[in-house]
């Protein structure tokens, strides 16, 4: 038997978007999908998304991930929830040549995007087609929406993230507790 006080968290509301959206490719919903692709009509489809929004100030934002999400998916049959945040998804931009900070055009398009003190809605939908030219994972909605939400926060703390996932390696740290032998300097062996 489970205890009530044992229940799992309710999902945020970035996670019930990114899950209603994903629904909406699972069961070809193209109409939907394509309202969605329609910035400036008010439709159900771009109504609903934006009642996933916590408060009357994230509206726009909500409505704006679900635009994305579906440029993202446009034909595709299967949803992606995505992975990471924009900066990862930037990471895995280009082609054989150079991906990511060794891709010019990805590196251009972080700047743009990290620079700018209002949402940089043109340039986030130039990094979802990209990542939909590229064929690669797009940055994850529910992240996407909850960084969006907080753009305009003192220090600027979701730009500077994104920077730091676009320029930081990925590498699998040491586990914790376990410390390599290293030999003592001035050993010859």
């Amino acid at each position: 038997m489970t205890d009530p006080a044992q229940s799992p968290p309710a999902p945020s509301p970035g996670q019930q978007l990114t899950a209603w959206l994903c629904g909406l490719v699972r069961a070809r919903q193209y109409g939907q999908l394509a309202d969605l692709r329609r910035p400036a009509a008010l439709t159900q489809a771009r109504l609903t998304a934006a009642n996933f929004a916590p408060s009357e100030d994230s509206r726009q934002v909500f409505e704006q991930v679900a635009f994305l999400f579906a440029r993202y998916h446009a034909g595709r049959l299967d949803p992606s929830p995505g992975a990471g945040d924009t900066g990862a998804a930037l990471r895995r931009i280009g082609t054989g040549a150079g991906r990511g900070p060794a891709n010019p055009g990805a590196v251009r398009l972080l700047d743009r995007v990290v620079a700018s003190r209002r949402i940089p809605w043109r340039h986030l939908q130039h990094v979802v087609e990209r990542a939909r030219s590229c064929d690669t994972i797009p940055p994850s909605w529910t992240t996407l929406a909850e960084d969006l939400a907080g753009w305009s926060r003192k220090g600027r703390p979701v730009q500077y993230q994104w920077a730091r996932s676009f320029y930081t390696p990925a590498f699998a740290p040491e586990p914790r507790g376990i410390v390599p032998a290293l030999a003592p300097i001035g050993d010859a062996q």
